[in-house]
């Protein structure tokens, strides 16, 4: 191959324009065409059809005047009208085929792209939609299908994410029943199922339904609980649902209706809407994709009505986002074929031979060919990473377009206010999404933000967003016939009613809801013996009741059947056990101690006593004398502090300290004592064999439960004790027949059971009493089925009962009745243990040990001092008793009194002092005479 002066021409050319790659072909032709086909289909005479097709014109205009982007190639885009028609769709999707189309910008409709993404698999031709947003279509299934466009997954997340801001938990939606409507809302339970939300009733309509049959299925959607309604259809077929929804009442206060993003295509594009139109909206929340300000932008926007009033077939009409996503997908394809031909990319298709075998007829199949360059077009689209009208336009792995956000909407009055934005980046935002992007540190997705909405009803306060369902029946509620402790629940046969302390909180409840609630009790059990509560809460589960009032225990195994209100009582197990009184007898003055406590307390006198004697033995008179006087002396000082009685004065600074301490010690001793046995002398004692729960388990004796109970099993399962140590019992009667026939004789040793019922059972039976501490902490409530929105605001009604006394003034009226309450009685005689002064008692013996060091260490200065060792000279035989005779003299030094010690020193001292002067004296008279003799 020859390379020209005119492809080095071309190549700088390239390269000056951006082309990166370029391919020169034998011959002397260029990979770029002079012009590439491509294919746009929608419905023009559509919301969104009229905005997309001027959107296109526009992009055509400036991408073709562009030198930047395919320079020196010409793009031709063919529009054909879908006219709403799938069967129209295909069939110009096939003609787009036959004329070597390279990519198709569309379908508009998902339900057209479902099928048409068949064909463009099977010839490789990139379908491009701005409008088809069903989430499905996102499936390996359609690898050349490209959305240009947000995929309304994302606008599902926002829904649900709303729905869990304002704290509602059941929506209906209120759908078209195809490909778009189906999937869409498919991906809203999705959704709502990830915030523990979820769709309580879909009303699936045809496009075909008329006026009469969108009535029938409205009402039947009035007849829900729900108030919360999603609304995914059509924007020419929304308006006709909702004007139904006004006429029935369903746009009044109380409903909520959250609209997708067809409403703000209407409220953009055909704005100002007629009043009766405006009317039926009004209240209404709506999403709306968001595109980003910016000059790009605004540029467009300036040039949009000069170019949106050239179609004369449709007259005027405003800007809605898919004319910008629609201009967008112009220029994202444009790009896509600019790198394509820059990487060597040519046009060229080849023949299906699976179509060559269709001849026959007039269809002529085999007309259509496969873009061979196909594969490597759809790479280039996928890659391509630009700014348009929109934003950023990039797509992440899913084939989805990045940083997905919506406006949300409020209309009221003729226009609408925005309250928020949604991204599925920073979630719900009263700032814009990308305020946030640069910054991602600062942003937390756990707390939403939205402006105040103002609902249908022309208010301000949110819609609670349930109301119990008027179709004509009651709410059946299942209530345990118990035969005991009729005071908690009583039922009457002959008049078919019930009372006791739960059905007055029941009541009193159900009083406090903003709305009303029928319902009719059902008694569950056959009235011989208490029902099962667990088999109460199976009923309920499995649809026999609508609700259960009662003493129903909450517990783990009952939670994963049935929701449960707020506890109205706490009550855990206990246990329950005879008693006897203890009498006083000659000894119990020595009760409040432990035998540890008197041995140590005792020991402690004497020691202290010692200690003091030591410390004040060569300083105080009154601790010296005859070895037994001494010895009386120490032991009456000793247990004479006890009551600070005693005669002996201390002298010293060391025995004074200890003294001091010692004595702060005797005083708290002497206190808890007069306490405790002030309390053993005047309280009556009690004594149980049993001492609790775990005395219980680790006999072998019998127990007692209250048949129906959730105790049985709690025992059996948690404690390990064994089925056949329980015992059923019906009635406050039985538990005491039990309990006094006792283990040996046929009864059981002790009674299982909630405190509740415990503390009614022991209010006229003074003879019994509870032992050990509560082992289990739940408490009654009501029982709901699972998501039952009635739980909630029970809940919420039981918590304001509590607040304002009613709860605790139903409570004294059936629950507060004891005889036996005003017995100051106690079930264990509190003896005051070792444990309880050990830290006095390290206290007073460090003090005497320190004491005793200081004392020892000055003793022995003072010995050194004043009998300093004789100068010998040493030898081994007479060491030893050198040894021992110095041990005797300082026993005798620490024997002696003080003062005659100092004495003593001061004589030997003088002494020794005289025998210097005498020596000194002799020895001058000798040097002098010695002197003189030798002069």
């Amino acid at each position: 191959m020859r390379i020209t002066v005119r492809h080095w021409l071309l190549l700088i050319w390239g390269f000056c324009n951006g082309v990166y790659a370029t391919e020169i072909q034998t011959g002397g032709n260029s990979t770029r065409p002079d012009a590439v086909n491509i294919g746009a289909i929608f419905a023009f005479d559509s919301i969104i059809g009229r905005v997309a097709k001027v959107g296109i014109e526009l992009a055509l205009e400036d991408l073709n005047s562009s030198p930047d982007v395919l320079p020196g190639t010409q793009l031709k885009i063919s529009m054909l009208d879908s006219n709403y028609s799938g069967f129209l769709g295909i069939v110009e999707v096939i003609k787009f085929m036959e004329a070597e189309t390279v990519a198709i910008i569309g379908p508009q409709s998902s339900v057209i792209a479902h099928v048409v993404c068949q064909i463009a698999n099977e010839l490789q031709v990139p379908l491009l939609s701005f409008a088809a947003t069903d989430p499905s279509l996102s499936s390996l299934s359609y690898p050349f299908f490209v959305r240009t466009t947000q995929n309304d997954l994302f606008q599902m997340a926002a829904i649900a994410d709303m729905i869990s801001y304002f704290g509602w938990r059941e929506v209906i939606a209120v759908y078209t029943d195809d490909d778009y409507g189906r999937n869409g809302i498919a991906a809203l339970g999705d959704k709502l199922s990830e915030k523990r939300c979820k769709i309580s009733y879909k009303a699936a309509m045809s496009s075909e339904l008329s006026r009469q049959d969108i009535m029938n299925a409205l009402v039947k959607v009035a007849l829900t609980e729900s108030r919360i309604l999603v609304l995914h259809t059509y924007n020419n077929y929304g308006l006709d649902i909702l004007d139904v929804a006004n006429y029935l009442g369903m746009m009044g206060s109380g409903y909520v209706w959250i609209a997708t993003n067809w409403l703000t295509d209407i409220i953009d594009t055909d704005s100002p809407l007629p009043s009766g139109e405006l009317d039926n909206i009004q209240g209404l929340i709506t999403l709306r994709m968001y595109t980003p300000d910016s000059q790009l932008k605004r540029n467009f926007v300036s040039r949009w009505r000069k170019m949106a009033s050239k179609e004369k077939d449709h007259g005027s009409f405003g800007l809605n986002t898919y004319a910008l996503y629609a201009y967008d997908t112009v220029w994202l394809l444009a790009r896509a074929l600019d790198a394509y031909f820059n990487h060597g990319g040519n046009i060229s298709f080849s023949k299906d031979s699976r179509l060559s075998e269709l001849r026959r007829g007039n269809l002529h199949l085999d007309a259509m060919s496969i873009f061979d360059g196909g594969p490597r077009l759809l790479q280039n689209i996928l890659q391509t990473n630009m700014t348009g009208l929109t934003g950023s336009i990039q797509f992440d792995s899913d084939k989805n377009l990045v940083h997905p956000a919506y406006e949300i909407i409020n209309v009221i009055g003729t226009g609408y206010r925005r309250i928020g934005y949604w991204s599925n980046f920073s979630g719900l935002k009263v700032q814009p999404p990308e305020t946030f992007y640069s910054t991602p540190g600062n942003i937390s997705r756990s707390n939403p933000q939205l402006y105040s909405v103002i609902w249908p009803g022309q208010t301000t306060e949110r819609p609670q967003g349930w109301v119990f369902p008027n179709r004509g029946r009651y709410l059946r509620i299942g209530v345990p016939n118990r035969v005991s402790y009729r005071e908690v629940i009583s039922y009457s046969p002959s008049t078919d009613s019930f009372s006791g302390y739960c059905i007055d909180v029941f009541t009193a409840a159900v009083n406090l809801l903003p709305y009303a609630v029928p319902y009719k009790l059902i008694p569950f059990g056959d009235g011989r013996n208490n029902p099962s509560i667990a088999q109460l809460i199976e009923a309920l589960a499995a649809g026999d009741f609508d609700a259960s009032i009662g003493d129903i225990a909450i517990t783990t195994n009952r939670t994963r059947m049935a929701d449960f209100t707020q506890p109205f009582i706490e009550s855990g197990l206990v246990v329950v056990a005879p008693v006897r009184t203890l009498k006083s007898n000659a000894w119990s003055f020595l009760t409040p101690f432990t035998p540890m406590m008197w041995c140590v307390t005792a020991g402690f006198f004497l020691i202290v006593g010692a200690v003091v004697w030591i410390l004040e033995h060569r300083l105080n008179d009154e601790f010296r004398g005859p070895p037994r006087k001494q010895i009386t002396t120490v032991l009456w000082f000793s247990f004479s502090t006890m009551f600070f009685a005693h005669r002996e004065n201390t002298v010293s600074t060391l025995g004074r300290l200890v003294l001091i301490i010692w004595l702060f010690v005797v005083l708290i001793i002497n206190s808890s004592y007069t306490a405790s046995l002030t309390s053993l002398l005047t309280v009556q004692q009690l004594s149980s064999p049993i001492k609790g729960i775990e005395s219980l388990m680790t006999s072998n004796d019998p127990i007692g439960y209250q048949q129906g109970s959730f105790a049985r099993n709690y025992l059996i399962e948690e404690l390990n004790i064994h089925e056949s140590r329980l015992i059923p019992l019906n009635s406050a009667d039985e538990y005491e027949n039990a309990l006094i026939k006792g283990p040996n004789n046929g009864g059981v040793a002790a009674v299982v059971d909630e405190r509740a019922y415990m503390e009614l059972f022991l209010s006229t039976r003074c003879e019994f009493t509870i032992v050990g501490q509560e082992f289990t902490k739940n408490g009654w409530g009501f029982a709901f089925p699972r998501d039952s929105p009635l739980a909630v605001d029970m809940s919420t009604v039981i918590l304001q009962l509590s607040e304002n006394g009613d709860l605790q003034r139903i409570y004294d009226k059936w629950l507060t009745s004891s005889a036996c309450s005003s017995q100051g009685s106690k079930l264990e005689v509190y003896r005051l243990e070792l444990k309880s002064f050990v830290g006095l008692f390290l206290l007073c013996g460090s003090a005497c040990l320190l004491a005793l060091l200081l004392y020892f260490i000055l003793l022995v200065r003072q010995f050194m001092h004043q009998c300093p060792e004789e100068e010998t000279e040493p030898s081994s035989s007479s060491s030893q008793s050198s040894q021992l005779r110095r041990l005797r003299t300082f026993l005798s030094f620490a024997n002696e009194k003080e003062e005659e010690s100092k004495r003593r020193s001061k004589r030997r001292q003088m002494e020794k002092e005289s025998n210097k002067s005498t020596s000194y004296g002799g020895l001058s008279v000798n040097d002098s005479e010695g002197g003189s003799h030798e002069t």
